[in-house]
């Protein structure tokens, strides 16, 4: 039971409770469409209706046992890690750039960089198709990894340059006047006090390309299923309770992601001397 001061009237309290109330049902509101899926993945039963006869674990095995879910996973995996890879990279050196202050143009590049998280999903999958169909590499991997890696890179920017906005860069100065060369500075001083922002653009660009679908729906054939297109795949033609028991598994893996970002923040917080 709360404790309120003296002075707090009835119309005090009543905001209190109310105010925490609608709190309460705006994340029941998100949450709810997300949790009711969690107890029909143990369903013993191949039904997706409550209440529940009883609980398995038979369509998480089921997914072991599949081979074109092995084969999404698998596939899932190699595009979201190479992707990542490569997004980070660019999106850090990007990001440094940026922090030029005699940098010709910096807005204009900036909206360029970012772009991909502002145009329709639709339209940039398109592109890619015609794109990479030119160059003779769509229906492949690596036109999946390549468009994945554009969609990232703006997460990757955005994070590492807004935790080098508190960068002290004469610790860099510092280290070249020592006769340390721009690569090794870099790489002894910048990378470590700036790894928080890198690490977190690299989980949001691990994440954009775990779940993304519309691209893989125009560049994958058959070979290249992830696993957002087999899931899709699964409720459009044959609609199976493993599609659940893998959605319980990204839900755990993103609660993971969530939970690693968030110490991230707070570690650059305490980096920065910013009260938590």
């Amino acid at each position: 039971m709360t404790q309120f001061p003296p002075y707090v009237g009835l119309g005090g309290r009543a905001w209190f409770y109310g105010y925490r109330s609608f709190c309460g049902l705006v994340l029941l509101f998100l949450m709810a469409p997300i949790l009711v899926i969690v107890p029909l993945a143990f369903n013993s039963q191949p039904y997706f209706t409550y209440p529940i006869p009883g609980f398995s674990l038979r369509w998480f095995e089921a997914i072991w046992q599949d081979t074109i879910w092995l084969q999404a996973i698998r596939n899932s995996i190699v595009v979201a890690v190479a992707s990542t890879v490569i997004s980070t990279s660019l999106g850090t050196l990007a990001a440094i750039g940026l922090m030029r202050k005699d940098l010709p143009g910096k807005g204009l590049i900036t909206a360029v960089l970012v772009s991909p998280m502002i145009v329709p999903i639709i339209i940039t999958a398109v592109g890619s198709y015609f794109f990479y169909s030119n160059l003779g590499i769509a229906n492949s991997l690596t036109a999946i990894i390549l468009s994945h890696a554009a969609l990232g890179t703006p997460f990757v920017v955005i994070t590492v340059t807004a935790t080098m906005v508190g960068f002290d860069h004469s610790l860099t100065r510092a280290a070249r006047n020592l006769g340390a060369s721009p690569l090794y500075a870099f790489r002894t001083v910048t990378i470590p006090l700036v790894w928080p922002g890198i690490l977190s653009g690299a989980l949001f660009a691990f994440a954009t390309s775990f779940d993304e679908v519309v691209t893989v729906l125009f560049l994958g054939g058959v070979e290249q299923r992830t696993v957002p297109r087999q899931m899709w795949s699964g409720v459009r033609e044959q609609l199976s309770p493993t599609i659940l028991a893998v959605a319980t598994v990204l839900i755990v893996i993103s609660v993971a992601m969530l939970l690693t970002l968030e110490f991230l923040r707070r570690r650059n917080a305490r980096m920065r001397g910013l009260a938590d």
